[in-house]
């Protein structure tokens, strides 16, 4: 039985919440607060967290930066709840480390499908593992561990997933909702938009200078690549 946590100060929200997950089999469990909240998923960590923008104490955005930059966590799966419904903050949630978002007031089917298939896309990938290292970077998908230059780089699932789609398809040109069908598949909810975000964060964390990607190509008017001009593939 999957584990959700839900973080919301809306106690309506948190019974509808908990009464249609349970109907789908999950096991919810709730706080009110951010500060309980990240208390609560350092002792136990879920397998999903649904986490409210707005909280007391701590806010849910802080909460996505503690969880990211935590070894431990990173690779937590976040599903952001907000009331607004602007692009810019839905951005700046997945900028700060959520993996995807709905928008209250929302359904509660809806809800569960995105739980389901957020839980779907951060499930390890069945194919042979292929160890990637081009210039210093290391890509191992057996642990999910990155390194660039013999340093640990802290990413999160789907971060991950969509570095090593394009670093095991090197010097390809792929198109934002390419990436999208790949890496988050047909049941996504993101925008093409919410691609650049991931590039974005992405080369913060395994470029030398993120202004001037060695790695990440952006091809204007066409979509990304992973550039090397020498790569090695190696089978484990």
């Amino acid at each position: 039985m999957k584990r959700v946590l839900l973080i919301e100060d809306d106690r309506d929200i948190v019974e509808l919440v908990r009464y249609n997950l349970e109907r789908e089999g999950f096991q919810v469990a709730a706080a009110s607060d951010g500060a309980t909240g990240l208390a609560q998923i350092r002792k136990t960590p879920p397998d999903i967290l649904l986490l409210d923008l707005m909280l007391p104490k701590l806010s849910g955005l802080d909460i996505c930066k503690e969880i990211r930059r935590d070894q431990s966590l990173n690779r937590l799966p976040i599903l952001m709840l907000t009331a607004r419904g602007e692009e810019a903050d839905r951005v700046v949630g997945l900028e700060m480390g959520a993996d995807d978002y709905v928008t209250k007031p929302f359904s509660p089917r809806e809800l569960g499908a995105r739980v389901k298939a957020l839980l779907r896309r951060t499930e390890p990938a069945g194919e042979a593992p292929r160890v990637i290292e081009s210039r210093g970077l290391t890509i191992d998908p057996s642990s999910y561990r990155v390194t660039h230059d013999g340093q640990p780089v802290t990413l999160s699932t789907l971060e991950f997933r969509l570095l090593y789609y394009l670093a095991t398809r090197p010097n390809r040109v792929f198109t934002r909702d390419q990436l999208l069908d790949a890496v988050w598949g047909t049941e996504r909810f993101v925008t093409p938009r919410s691609v650049d975000v991931y590039i974005r964060r992405l080369r913060e964390k395994v470029e030398t200078d993120a202004d001037h990607p060695s790695f990440l190509k952006t091809v204007r008017g066409a979509g990304y690549m992973f550039e090397s001009a020498a790569q090695m593939v190696r089978q484990e």
